[in-house]
């Protein structure tokens, strides 16, 4: 018996690839350089994001201090960082001789400055250098890779930027690269005057569909050292389990389902339904959850976004296939002890980093402090038979018969409570949806206990009285709302661009009140089980809603 086990183990066994295909790579070529900046005008081009202009003014004092004959001109993006700015770009062609713009020092406003610099410099001829600070190095090298200028110039500063002084930054411009070990200031006249080396043309690449046959030990731990797991244990998707996957659809195994990117400027990734198939074997679902798989697959929205704010998705199945795969949306549903609300959140959680070609703490996910909900991505179903309202696959134009997933995004910010009081509930809410952040919307997550006493409190007799009372009731002195840093980073560059209704809020004075959030944002889904009245506020938009029976 015991050479029975020996040999099995040592069997070689062939399993299939999960990672998806990347994107082609166009090669681009960077501006000619200047020989000298005497007497050239240099724009300083504010990203708009956590006090990078003050760092960029400290750039400018140096210039005025050792390069008196160079003319620099502080601007900030027109809108917020993650838009294009090409009236900003035509101005810089126009006037100017070269540009430093930054500071990228976040995951997403990191890649949209070096996806900035990079059109900048090889689409409209301005020789253009990037700050950054050290925290997103790989990011930043990656993304630039993936633009086809992956030697960009660029500079690194330390981080933290946002709330240091004046002098503390002017001690980050005229000290050394944490990177490079060169003087920073040294770095951004190379980059300027210096031609790039010459680069390799980048080739299509491809994603092979096979692992080399090994045992089954040895494949468990390339799995691991590759990163294509959330570092706990998988089962091997061998052909046959994917096979036995592929069966539960009527699409092709090479059909493409769809694109995905961590975050944005990283490349979009592509991926089939075998693919997915892959990946869903690895999270342990069973093949019946296979079209809920490939419907969360379908809607582009990555579970392993690398965003530094740590956000997670989360994840609400509506209509019939609740009960076909028998998901829990009772008593623990949120939790928990319900395979198919464990499996098809890790799924979606796996297929997320897998086909969007990584998620790698410090590389391709940048979360500070991380978030334990993205294990499984808050995955459960409405309990639509408990709920006194329309569905919430209902309430976005769904029919009761279909099957839906909708994701909301975030989830960073949780309020909790039990039931409503008859005399302060309305004041118990409106504390609840202050401590909830406010570059998201209000998803409130009801046991339909709390549900009827909504209706018993209030009259909301329907979804929509209620949405609209918490729109009307979560408010804020405007003074308290702009001066809230992820109002500064998301919401002030665009009301300043003129978008309503934000543009409008802008002009109302410290004291008054202002709706924090917009009615459409604002989500109501019943789940639970009826042990207690118990409840909470999520903080998250939706993403997407997708009709699962198209994945059948």
């Amino acid at each position: 018996m015991l050479d029975k086990v020996v040999a099995r183990s040592a069997e070689k066994i062939t399993v299939l690839n999960p990672v998806g295909y990347p994107p082609k790579v166009q090669r681009r070529t960077a501006s000619a350089r200047l020989e000298t900046l005497d007497g050239k005008t240099i724009y300083l081009i504010d990203c708009r994001f956590d006090d990078s202009i003050e760092l960029l003014k400290q750039v400018q004092a140096w210039f005025t201090t050792h390069m008196p004959g160079v003319t620099t001109k502080l601007v900030s993006l027109s809108n917020y960082y993650g838009h294009d700015d090409p009236k900003t770009w035509e101005e810089i062609k126009a006037n100017g001789d070269a540009a430093i713009i930054g500071v990228g020092h976040c995951s997403t406003c990191a890649p949209a400055t070096a996806t900035h610099a990079i059109n900048l410099d090889t689409k409209y001829g301005v020789p253009t250098v990037a700050i950054h600070t050290e925290k997103f190095d790989k990011v930043v090298k990656s993304v630039a890779k993936m633009a086809g200028l992956a030697n960009a110039p660029c500079v690194f500063v330390p981080q933290p930027v946002m709330g240091k002084s004046a002098a503390e930054l002017a001690a980050y411009v005229n000290g050394k690269d944490p990177i490079r070990g060169q003087p920073v200031m040294q770095g951004i006249i190379e980059g300027l005057t210096h031609g790039l080396a010459s680069e390799a043309v980048v080739a299509d690449r491809s994603t092979p569909r096979l692992v080399d046959p090994d045992t089954e030990e040895n494949l468990h731990q390339l799995f691991l050292d590759n990163n294509w797991t959330d570092k706990l244990p998988i089962v091997l998707p061998t052909q046959e389990r994917v096979a036995a996957m592929l069966a539960q659809t009527s699409r092709k195994p090479d059909e493409v389902v769809g694109r995905m990117q961590p975050t944005a400027n990283r490349g979009l990734w592509e991926y089939t339904v075998e693919k997915v198939a892959v990946n869903a074997v690895m999270a342990g679902a069973r093949p019946e959850y296979f079209p809920v798989i490939l419907a969360l697959a379908a809607s582009g929205v990555s579970a392993r976004g690398s965003t530094s704010s740590s956000a997670s998705a989360m994840v609400v199945v509506n209509g019939p296939i609740r009960h076909e795969i028998e998901m829990n949306c009772g008593i623990g549903a949120m939790g928990p002890y319900n395979h198919a609300n464990a499996t098809i959140g890790r799924a979606y959680g796996l297929l997320s980093q897998n086909l969007q070609g990584g998620s790698v703490p410090g590389e391709t996910f940048m979360g500070s402090i991380g978030n334990n909900y993205t294990y499984n991505s808050i995955t459960f179903a409405e309990n639509e038979e408990r709920s006194p309202w329309e569905p919430l696959h209902v309430q976005k134009g769904f029919k009761p018969e279909q099957s839906t997933v909708t994701i909301f995004y975030g989830c960073r910010s949780t309020t909790f409570s039990l039931g409503l009081r008859e005399k302060y509930w309305q004041e118990h809410v409106r504390d609840m949806l202050r401590g909830t952040d406010a570059i998201t919307g209000p998803v409130l997550l009801l046991d339909p206990i709390t549900a009827n006493q909504f209706i018993d409190r209030a009259g909301f007799d329907t979804k929509k009285k209620l949405i609209r009372w918490i729109w009307e009731n979560a408010t804020m002195p405007a003074g308290r709302y702009w001066d809230l840093q992820l109002v500064q980073n998301y919401r002030y560059p665009r009301a300043t661009y003129g978008e309503e209704p934000l543009a409008t809020k802008l002009k109302a004075a410290e004291t008054e009140d202002i709706n924090v959030f917009e009615e459409k944002d604002v989500n109501v889904v019943v789940v639970g089980g009826e042990a207690n009245g118990y409840w909470q506020i999520m903080g998250a938009n939706e993403r997407a809603v997708v009709c699962i029976d198209d994945w059948r």
